[in-house]
C-alpha cells in the first residue's frame, strides 16, 4: 500500500510560494503605477494634452486605488480569496493592453482607472492574505517579501521606463507591463491555494474600525509617516540637483542606492518585529525625522547627504512592513477591513504630503519643505507612542 509523501514542509513551501507569487504581482503593479513619471513628455505630445493632463495618469490611479480599497471587501464579502486576487491581477494585465492601444486621452484614463482598482484591491487584501497562507511567527516575513517587491518596483520603474521609452517608446514600455502581468497571474493561477471568504466584516464598514481609539491612533501615526515621507521624497531630485550639485549620473545612482537600502531594510526589520514592534514603530519616523533635519545642515556635502538619503531608504521602505505586522496583531480577523482603511489612509497621505509639500516648496524653497516633513515625521512617532500605550492598556 502506497503512503503519501505529503508533508508539512511541503505545504510551508507551497504558502511560501503562494506569497512569492504576491510579491511578484506587486512588483508589477508598483512598476506600472510609476511608470508614467518618466514618460510624461512623450505621453502629453502623443495625446495632444499637457503634461500636467498626462501626469494625472497617476493620480487617477490613486483615486480609484482608495475608492477600492475602501469598499472591495464588503463588495466581495463570499467570493473565494483566491479567484478575486486572479481577477485583479487580470484586470492589471487589462489596464497594460488598454494603455498601450489607447487612442486618445479618456481611453488612456480609463486604463488607468482599471489600474487603480487592482492596486487598491491588491494591496487591501494582501496583508490578511498573507495571514491565511503564513504561521503567525512568519507573518513579518511574508510583509517583508511583498514590499521588497515595492521597493525593488519603485526604483526601477522611472529609470527603466526612460530608457524603455527613448528604445522602444512610451507604448511600448507600458506594453511590458503585460507580459509580466500575465507571468504573475500564470504563477499565482498555479501556486495560489482556494482561500474561502471569511465571515468576519460584519462591522460598520472599515470606518467603523476608527472607533477603536488603538485603530485611529495607529491610522493617525499611517497617515503622518507617509505624509511626511512623500513631503520630502517627491521634490527630492530638485534638492539633489539644485542645492547638493548631484549630476544626472550621480542622481541615479543615489536613487538606485537607496531602493537596494530599502530592501536590506524590509529583511532587517522582518526578523526584529517578533521581539520589538512599537519600539519599532515609533523610532522609524523619529529617525526619519532626524535625517530630515540633517539634509537642513549637510545640504551641501555630497558625501554626507548620500549617506543620509541611503539610511532614508532603510528606514522608509521598511515602515510598511512594521505597520502591517501591527495591522495582522491588532485586527486579526478584520484584517481585510482593516486593510483596506490602511491602503486608504496611505494613498490619501502619499496625495496631500506631495501636494502640500510641493505648494511649500514652490511657495517658501526645500528647506521649508524639508521642516514640514520633520514635523510630520514626528507627528508619526507622537501617534505611534500613543497607539502603542492604549494597545497596553486594552
Amino acid at each position: 500500500m502506497t503512503v503519501s509523501t505529503f508533508t508539512h514542509e511541503d505545504t510551508g513551501r507551497a504558502t511560501r510560494l503562494a506569497v512569492l507569487s504576491m510579491a511578484l504581482c506587486v512588483a508589477v503593479l508598483i512598476a506600472s503605477e510609476f511608470l508614467p513619471v518618466s514618460l510624461l513628455t512623450p505621453i502629453a505630445a502623443d495625446m495632444g494634452v499637457t503634461e500636467g493632463h498626462a501626469g494625472q495618469a497617476i493620480s487617477i490611479s490613486g483615486l480609484f486605488a482608495v475608492i477600492t480599497s475602501l469598499t472591495i471587501a464588503r463588495a466581495t464579502r463570499g467570493l473565494d480569496r483566491r479567484r478575486l486576487q486572479l481577477g485583479l491581477t487580470t484586470l492589471l494585465v487589462v489596464s497594460g493592453v488598454i494603455v498601450t492601444f489607447a487612442p486618445n486621452y479618456p481611453v488612456l484614463m480609463f486604463g488607468r482607472a482599471l489600474l487603480g482598482v487592482a492596486i487598491g484591491g491588491f494591496w487591501s487584501m494582501s496583508t490578511a492574505i498573507v495571514m491565511r497562507l503564513l504561521p503567525a511567527g512568519q507573518v513579518p516575513q511574508g510583509l517583508a517579501a511583498l514590499n521588497a517587491g515595492n521597493a525593488i518596483a519603485a526604483t526601477v520603474a522611472a529609470p527603466m521606463g526612460s530608457w524603455l521609452g527613448d528604445l522602444i517608446g512610451w507604448r511600448g514600455a507600458f506594453f511590458l507591463i503585460v507580459p509580466l502581468a500575465l507571468l504573475a497571474l500564470l504563477c499565482q493561477w498555479l501556486v495560489m491555494p482556494s482561500l474561502p471568504a471569511e465571515e468576519n466584516n460584519r462591522t460598520g464598514g472599515p470606518f467603523g474600525l476608527l472607533a477603536r481609539a488603538e485603530v485611529s491612533t495607529g491610522m493617525a501615526a499611517i497617515f503622518f509617516l507617509f505624509m511626511g515621507q512623500f513631503a520630502l521624497f517627491t521634490y527630492l531630485r530638485p534638492f539633489l540637483e539644485g542645492v547638493a550639485g548631484f549630476s544626472v549620473p550621480e542622481l541615479s545612482l543615489v536613487l538606485l542606492l537607496i531602493g537596494i537600502a530599502g530592501v536590506a531594510g524590509t529583511w532587517a526589520i522582518s526578523r526584529l518585529l517578533k521581539v520589538m514592534l512599537f519600539p519599532l514603530l515609533i523610532g522609524i519616523p523619529l529617525a526619519m525625522a532626524g535625517i530630515a533635519a540633517l539634509l537642513l545642515f549637510f545640504a551641501q556635502n555630497q558625501i554626507v547627504v548620500a549617506l543620509l538619503l541611503l539610511s532614508w531608504g532603510l528606514f522608509a521602505t521598511a515602515a510598511p512592513v512594521g505597520w502591517g505586522t501591527w495591522l495582522a496583531r491588532t485586527l486579526h480577523r478584520q484584517a481585510e477591513l482593516g486593510g483596506g482603511l490602511q491602503v486608504a489612509v496611505i494613498q490619501l497621505a502619499i496625495m496631500s504630503g506631495a501636494a502640500i509639500g510641493g505648494l511649500i516648496f514652490d511657495a517658501f524653497g526645500w528647506a521649508a519643505d524639508f521642516i514640514l516633513a520633520a514635523a510630520l515625521l514626528l507627528a508619526a512617532s507622537v501617534a505611534a507612542l500613543l497607539a502603542a500605550r492604549i494597545g497596553r492598556r486594552t
